[in-house]
């Protein structure tokens, strides 16, 4: 057999190969959210952890004023809204990627993937992320 007669063959061959679903047309349920926002929540979270930590040691050499005192005074300043706004943009990814953390240590176990429990975890995480965000930013 030549070269091009076999290339030709696997051309048709491929041909009747099934196809996998695309993104296009799959259904989009909470899981296909949930799972990207944990890993973006994971990194934002330690990026920040970092970034804070460097420039907390770097700030003496260029004179920057991160010492408790002045980031404490620096918040009292700001208004009601900002406060609670600013403790909700940092106490919901936290508590997101904590709570599906825990969801993940569950699928662990070989528990809870049918389709109908999937779909309730993921709402379920949500809902519990949100009202524990909203519970730090406003009474912590």
């Amino acid at each position: 057999m030549k070269p091009a007669e076999s290339q030709q063959i696997l051309a048709e061959q491929r041909k009747l190969r099934p196809v996998s679903p695309h993104l296009a047309i799959y259904r989009m349920q909470i899981n296909y959210f949930n799972s990207p926002f944990n890993r973006i929540t994971g990194s934002v979270l330690s990026g920040a952890f970092y970034c804070f930590g460097a420039a907390y040691l770097v700030s003496p050499l260029f004179g920057w004023h991160l010492d408790t005192a002045t980031i404490v005074a620096a918040f009292g300043s700001m208004p009601v809204a900002a406060k609670v706004a600013a403790k909700f943009a940092m106490a919901f990814p936290f508590t997101f990627h904590g709570i599906n953390g825990v969801g993940h240590l569950f699928w662990d176990t070989g528990r809870g993937f049918a389709r109908k429990q999937i779909v309730s975890r993921g709402w379920t995480i949500l809902g519990l992320s949100v009202v524990s965000a909203v519970y730090l930013a406003v009474w912590v």
